[in-house]
């Protein structure tokens, strides 16, 4: 009776290990997808998916090994296994490295020739793994399983693997010790902890053919499934500490993204798995067949649940988990950006209103024309466009302006009734003039006068569209704030990011101001483009580029630096014959505006744009000529 439970127990020891290992190969897997996807530029990620790429092949291997598959099978996976074991060593010794130049130690050119030795040796042992020489033949009723049989190049690199990772460990301290910050410190010694799981997850591996493990199998499986479940819990914690490697988001957005990614990837399937797998044994056990018709509708039903479970929760674990003393300031962003009103939002708006406006008063045609500064435009039209071509409505502008009626009163223009779209007040001074947004017009019958039922009815309605236009209007400031904001937030988080693991050389290194103060440079050359003090006494007059080019204008820098700002416009400008089209607004508007002289209500004219939108379409332009000169001067230096 006590064999029988022994016998039992160790059935189900290995039943559990089988599942533990299938989902560590399918976790390290999503990991390394995960490091692929979003900070595979930077050295410890790129060493770290290196290291998740050899546990995919160790554990995969493990986990495809079964009753069902043939002697040579088994065989294959053996040799296919010992390749992750074989790599290991030089990727963590390459991982510590990179650990070791980010906290600010880089190598003298020592540790990185060391790095690329020991991958050499791990290929020679790889070429011995090939020769049958590494480990012997399969011993296919071996005990605790199936195993390759040892040899004395197995002790040895045996040997070999302790010291490179005792080595790595060591640098792993180093870098450690150079953190500053206490956020540094704490993701150092999550990764140290972290960095455990694969050497520990081969270890049982190694064991295979030994005397103790072939004595002692119960001792052998209940060490392996410690060791499964270290390693599932730690691979993903060195996960979660490299994931702050090389990446300028915030933390919140780390974490979060990580956390979304293990749980639709890795935890949804390794649940599937499961269930799966229970379902068979169940079947086994009650009925004699493993496969059954509740095995992929348990499967399908476990994903299916699992995942609306994710979609459903997220917002409450976010904000329970990631967002702290910030969740007010977050669940405002997030709050605007699901209501937030966009162009296509407004003109779909605007339409119902139209609509609504043609039926009350059974007319042909309606529109609202949005004001932009000082120039009206059509926003959207409904009914018969026909009507207002042979309309200006700059002089419906004028008539508006011109009656110095600020109540609720429409105006008579040609074939339409027109109403003034005003913002609402912001204070309770009945004196104050409200500003004007835009204009609702109504093609109108003559025999036909609005009486006073729809008068109120399509005033309500012009409310609702001044409404509209008023937020599309606070929203659109806004989003210039944040244009304005953007680059000084993107330096500070890359300075944040840097910083957790080398203060020094973030803040000391990093440029507070960037580019601003050339960008500025070439906007006042580019004003005073044919002659003027912002050409002549431009700071860009210094740049290596315009002291080269001024040899081939017989040293007149003014020359020279207008030629470099011809030729950086040049850069931008679309291949083809010059249009007016959206691709070409850029190189149109430093065209005209700079290098033609034109006044900016003739540009915008031209272009089809408002003057507000045509500064910022300029500003944009100008940083373009910008970077182009920089990477101008920058060739010139390497040179």
């Amino acid at each position: 009776m006590f064999n029988g439970w022994m016998d039992g127990l160790l059935v189900g020891l290995q039943t559990i290990n089988n599942i533990l290992t299938a989902g560590i190969a399918i976790t390290a897997f999503s990991l390394f997808l995960y490091a692929l996807s979003f900070n595979l530029r930077d050295r410890v990620a790129r060493s770290f998916a290196i290291i998740l790429l050899c546990v995919v092949v160790v554990f995969t291997t493990e986990a495809l090994q079964n009753k069902t598959v043939p002697i040579w099978g088994i065989e294959l996976l053996l040799r296919l296994q010992w390749i992750g074991i074989i790599f290991l060593p030089p990727a963590y010794l390459h991982l510590s490295d990179a650990l070791l130049v980010t906290a600010g130690r880089p190598s003298r050119g020592r540790r990185r020739l060391a790095v690329r030795l020991m991958y050499v040796v791990s290929a020679g042992f790889l070429v011995l793994l090939w020769m049958g020489l590494l480990v012997g033949e399969l011993v296919a009723d071996g005990q605790p399983a199936p195993h390759l049989q040892r040899t004395a190049w197995t002790n040895f690199f045996t040997v070999y693997y302790v010291a490179i990772i005792v080595w790595a460990g060591y640098n792993f301290v180093r870098a450690f010790g150079r953190m500053l910050t206490r956020s540094g410190q704490r993701r150092m010694l999550y990764l140290m902890a972290g960095a455990t799981a694969p050497a520990l997850g081969s270890y049982p591996y190694l064991l295979f053919g030994s005397d103790i493990a072939a004595q002692n199998p119960l001792l052998f499986w209940s060490t392996a499934f410690i060791n499964n479940v270290l390693v599932a819990v730690l691979v993903i914690v060195m996960a979660y500490a490299v994931a702050f490697f090389g990446v300028s988001w915030p933390d919140r957005v780390v974490k979060s993204r990580l956390f979304k990614w293990l749980l639709r990837g890795p935890v949804t399937a390794s649940l599937a798995l499961t269930m799966m797998t229970l379902v068979r044994r169940a079947g086994e056990l009650f009925g004699g067949e493993p496969y059954s018709g509740f095995v992929p509708l348990v499967m399908v039903a476990t994903v299916l649940l699992f995942e609306h479970a994710v979609t459903l929760f997220s917002p409450l674990w976010e904000r329970a988990l990631f967002m702290g003393r910030d969740r007010g300031e977050i669940q405002l962003l997030q709050n605007i950006e699901e209501r937030l009103l966009t162009r296509g939002d407004l003109h779909q708006f605007l339409d119902t209103v139209l609509a609504a406006v043609r039926d009350h008063l059974q007319s042909p045609c309606a529109f609202v024309a949005a004001l932009d500064g000082t120039e009206l435009s059509l926003s959207v039209v409904a009914g018969n466009r026909t009507l207002l071509e042979k309309e200006n409505l700059e002089e419906v502008l004028q008539v508006v302006n011109g009656d110095g009626e600020n109540g609720r009163h429409e105006f008579v223009w040609g074939d339409f009734w027109i109403l003034p779209l005003h913002q609402r007040k912001t204070n309770g001074d009945r004196d104050e003039v409200p500003l004007l947004l835009g204009l609702l017009g109504i093609a109108r019958r003559a025999d036909r006068p609005m009486d006073k039922d729809q008068r109120d009815a399509v005033w309500l309605l012009a409310d609702r569209a001044a409404l509209a236009l008023e937020d599309r209007q606070l929203q659109q400031r806004v989003f210039r704030s944040l244009e304005d904001l953007q680059p000084q937030i993107d330096m500070l988080q890359r300075m944040r990011a840097v910083g957790r693991y080398d203060t020094r050389a973030s803040l000391l290194t990093e440029s507070v101001s960037e580019d601003s103060e050339i960008v500025e440079w070439v906007k006042d050359a580019l004003t005073h483009y044919w002659g003027g003090p912002k050409l002549t006494n431009s700071p860009l007059m210094n740049l290596r580029i315009v002291q080269m080019l001024s040899e081939e204008y017989e040293g007149n820098t003014s020359n020279a630096l207008r030629a470099l700002l011809r030729k950086a416009v040049d850069q931008i400008k679309p291949e083809g014959d010059r249009r007016f089209t959206s691709e070409w607004i850029l190189y149109n508007i430093l065209e005209m505006k700079f290098i033609e002289g034109r006044k900016v209500r003739e540009v915008a004219g031209r272009l089809a744009m408002s003057e507000a939108d045509l500064y910022r379409k300029q500003r944009v332009a100008v940083e373009a000529v910008a970077r182009a000169i920089l990477e101008m001067e920058q060739n010139e230096g390497i040179r």
